[in-house]
């Protein structure tokens, strides 16, 4: 039978016991676009954001744009929360959603997934940027669809293509260290999945996990001083700390291959990746067929990316003297 792990849920100073969430984040009525036909109705929609950082950033603002042109920008109001990569944030803000009644709540993380699926089993949710729903949500017998009030878009890349990248970038490498944050499910589901690739490839691999972003230093200085080539998968944590693995690798001339553009970005050389901006506008659709069509989320299966990119950093591929191959696309500099 399906289950769904209940997250418990904790007090946030910062929110009041009417929610006005002055403390904690924005409320913002925002986009542009032609009015849908909702009749004069006003949708109140709540986003519970795990962490601010790029793919995160970029797959709410493409949900609130998409929603925004399909729904008008008279129709919707966004009440936007981050909770500053602390699940029991998550867990206030999201009961914070439930308790005003609000139409429907954009989840954006595992952990924010977690925290709104233990607040109702009513409001509709949709998540985004999450890897692997049947780990976040505690399904044992996955099958794409939920059968819940839960429904969105996975931001999995073919993990086994990003191993074959590994290798076609790094075809002597003798040991991979894969980096992740143990508190993160999804993360360490894409850790044993690489793992499997590249047993199946004879590579050998360490895993190498921080509970938190305060044993990241200690756990990347163990890990280049034990492996040649790194991999980060799509892991908040890590990605909201690129500077500090960046400042240990670079130095010690290990390349990292990223699971996504922004950690890639930030601290590696390579990635296969997926546009977060397209898996937000996927999710706006999501929600829309919701909020006016009276879709069932439970029965909505899980949506991807349409398409992946294989992209590299320049800046760090050539302070380690790489040189990449055709076919892939360099990341654009801020």
């Amino acid at each position: 039978m399906k289950s769904i792990k209940k997250i418990a849920a904790a007090a946030l100073a910062c929110v009041t016991a009417a929610m006005t969430f002055a403390g904690c984040g924005n409320t913002s009525d925002t986009g542009t676009g032609d009015s849908a036909n909702t009749e004069g109705k006003v949708y109140n929609v709540g986003i519970c954001q795990l962490v601010e950082h790029a793919a995160l950033d970029a797959a709410t603002q493409g949900f609130k744009d998409k929603l925004t042109e399909l729904l008008g920008a008279d129709n919707v109001v966004f009440y936007e929360q981050n909770a500053q990569g602390e699940s029991t944030n998550c867990s206030t803000i999201c009961q914070g959603f439930v308790s005003n009644g609000y139409d429907l709540i954009l989840a954006n993380a595992t952990p924010a997934l977690q925290a709104a699926a233990a607040s109702t089993n009513a409001i509709p949710i949709l998540g985004t940027s999450v890897t692997d729903y049947g780990t976040a949500l505690d399904i044992s017998d996955w099958t794409g669809t939920t059968g819940t009030n839960i429904s969105g878009t996975a931001d999995l890349a073919p993990i086994d293509e990003q191993e074959k990248m590994l290798k076609e970038l790094f075809p002597d490498v003798k040991q991979v260290g894969i980096l992740y944050c143990s508190s993160e499910a999804n993360s360490k589901y894409q850790a044993q999945k690489f793992g499997e690739a590249l047993t199946a490839d004879g590579i050998a691999f360490k895993e190498y996990s921080a509970a938190d972003s305060n044993e990241i230093q200690s756990i990347t200085n163990t890990a280049v001083g034990e492996c040649d080539v790194l991999y980060i998968p799509t892991d908040n944590t890590m990605a909201s700390n690129t500077e500090i693995i960046k400042n240990i690798c670079v130095p010690a001339g290990i390349p990292v291959i990223a699971g996504e553009e922004g950690i890639c970005k930030g601290c590696g050389v390579a990635t296969l990746s997926i546009s977060y901006y397209d898996l937000g506008t996927t999710t706006g659709e999501m929600a829309y067929e919701i909020l006016t069509q009276g879709k069932n989320p439970g029965e909505m299966e899980i949506r991807y990316a349409p398409n992946v990119v294989k992209e590299y950093n320049a800046e760090i591929c050539e302070s380690l003297g790489i040189t990449v191959p055709e076919g892939y696309t360099a990341i654009a500099a801020e």
